[in-house]
């Protein structure tokens, strides 16, 4: 499966981004999906999950209450809506499918990668 990842920008301390990811190539409604960030000099860190039907859901302890995974499987696209941001969320934004329907906390366990987009939260 192909990913696009989109949506990122410069926005200010307490503003809002939406990101979306659209798959192509094969059932995007088989594969568990993940959104990923990556900061200058940190490790690659799972922000949130979503199942393949998206019943269920995971995210980060740090983002919780203020970002939101969604997907349209009639779309082929995921979304990931991020509201309150803090300098602290700046980093560049990977979706990810996984290998089967659930979803996984381990970017191993991702098969396919979008090119990432950036996202900047000035202070």
């Amino acid at each position: 499966v192909q990913l696009q990842a989109s949506g990122g920008g410069l926005v200010q301390t307490g503003g809002s981004l939406r990101l979306s990811c659209a798959a192509s190539g094969r059932t995007f409604s088989n594969y568990g999906m993940g959104w990923f960030r990556q900061a200058p000099g940190k490790e690659r860190e799972l922000v949130a999950a979503i199942s393949a039907s998206g019943r269920i859901a995971y995210y980060k302890d740090s983002v919780k209450g203020r970002f939101t995974i969604s997907r349209d499987n009639a779309k082929s696209t995921m979304y990931l809506q991020m509201n309150s941001l803090k300098p602290e969320d700046a980093a560049v934004y990977y979706c990810a499918a996984a290998g089967s329907s659930f979803y996984y906390t381990r970017a191993t366990e991702y098969d396919y990668w979008g090119q990432g987009t950036q996202v900047t939260v000035s202070s």
